[in-house]
């Protein structure tokens, strides 16, 4: 991991605006150099002469990562600064940025009554502890130690989500508001990176806690409907589904969806035949409507084991999911609007949405909808967009799960709220 000097800077007050204003900012750049580009942003954002109290900002990888770090560090260095590498690109109220891969995007808050702490670490082999680490550091920078903030905004390294989600919740307690998307390049070959202000890493996490003066709302859902095929987990070793039913699951798997049976001799990547028929597991149901969380099958192995992105533990029945171009690129309006909904009389001042970046490769000649439906919920506040290999989010049982080709929308609404400590009961 590559660490800077650190320099603190003092805050700087905004320029015609109240001591207790609350704004959001959001810009995204694809100018030829990162400096060109880190630079724009900055001005665009109006963060040249007012450093902004949090930052996170998501890029392309045909970015030098490194590069962006640098640049972030002295163009937008704020002691909360958050990076993470995006399929392809990003997307905003601007439109959507995936077509050269080198798209910068920002999404800025001001909020001098407000708390807000970023911190890195590699995530080794432990994850739950380092998880556990990243959070004290992170609420120690935030001023807020022992307290439970409002909100996690995660990236990290894809891999070991479920791990890291328990880390952080084993130092705010539970329930616990985590949100975020893991970090993704544009071919799942490992060259995705993570960034705070301490440094630079490919397989680390990076959590910012925080603790905003206005109410935030969350939700976390997907554009896939269950079909009729089901059965149950009899075997499974983590990320490994090895038996439906008593039988290999990589076949279960492949007759279910109509994919052509593994060939006996090598393994079958089917990642991106799999982005339309993944498996869900149900986590709850609501008005007699089941929410499933989705599982993304990789390679079926000669074996017969199924590799996924994400755990399904033996004895959960599971479902083949059915999605459309048509409801993935109409979903994440919905599901913005009803994140809104949860805000009824509040103005928004702005939203952070992650979108699974395989949806996106499967509807990527729809995304002007996609952008447009979610310009539409926010009622044209500013949005940043981000395409990550791994979805977290909140379920309607009250905590922050891990799951595949889900879409996450947060909405930032203006009216003042109270922080509450970690002692008060539930964190948020």
């Amino acid at each position: 991991m590559t660490k800077p000097e650190i320099r603190p800077e003092a805050p700087v007050a905004l320029a015609g605006e109240s001591a207790a204003s609350f704004r959001i900012a959001t810009a995204v750049s694809e100018a030829s150099s990162v400096a060109d580009a880190i630079g724009n942003l900055a001005a665009r954002l109006g963060a040249t002469n007012c450093k902004p109290d949090f930052v996170t900002l998501h890029y392309g990888t045909m970015r030098a990562a490194e590069e962006v770090w640098k640049e972030a560090v002295a163009h937008l260095g704020c002691g909360a600064l958050h990076g993470g590498s995006s399929c392809h690109g990003v997307m905003s109220d601007e439109g959507p940025a995936i077509a050269t891969g080198t798209a910068i995007g920002a999404f800025a808050i001001w909020d001098p009554q407000g708390a807000y702490g970023t911190a890195l670490e590699p995530i080794g082999d432990d994850p739950r502890a380092a998880a556990q680490r990243v959070t004290r550091e992170a609420l120690r920078r935030a001023g807020r130690p022992g307290e439970a903030p409002d909100l996690v905004w995660l990236t990290s390294a894809p891999g070991h989500e479920e791990a890291l989600l328990e880390g952080i919740k084993d130092v705010i307690g539970r329930p616990a508001l985590i949100v975020g998307g893991s970090s993704a390049d544009n071919d799942v070959t490992g060259n995705w990176s993570q960034f705070a202000i301490d440094g630079i890493a490919q397989d680390a996490v990076v959590i910012s806690v925080m603790f905003p003066s206005v109410p935030v709302a969350c939700s976390f859902e997907n554009g896939y409907a269950p079909t009729d095929k089901h059965g149950t987990v009899t075997r499974a070793h983590g990320r490994c589904l090895i038996e439906i039913d008593r039988r290999p699951a990589a076949d279960v798997y492949l007759e279910w969806a109509g994919l052509p049976v593994r060939p006996r001799t090598e393994s079958l990547p089917i990642l991106s035949d799999a982005s339309m028929c993944p498996l869900g597991r149900k986590s709850y149901e609501f008005d007699g409507a089941a929410f499933h969380l989705l599982v993304h099958p990789v390679v079926a192995h000669v074996d017969g084991r199924l590799e996924l992105f994400a755990h399904i533990p033996e004895g959960e029945e599971i479902w083949l999911m059915s999605g459309s171009e048509d409801s993935l690129a109409k979903r994440a309006g919905r599901i913005t609007a009803a994140c809104r909904d949860q805000l009824p009389e509040d103005e928004v001042t702005g939203g952070l949405i992650v979108y699974c970046g395989g949806c996106m490769l499967s509807v990527c000649t729809r995304m002007d909808d996609v952008v447009h439906g979610i310009c539409k919920a926010l009622d044209d506040a500013p949005f940043l967009g981000v395409f990550s290999f791994g979805e977290q989010g909140e379920t309607f049982r009250g905590d922050s799960e891990h799951g595949n080709l889900m879409v996450v929308a947060i909405v930032f609404g203006s009216n003042a709220t109270q922080p509450r400590s970690i002692t008060d009961g539930a964190p948020r």
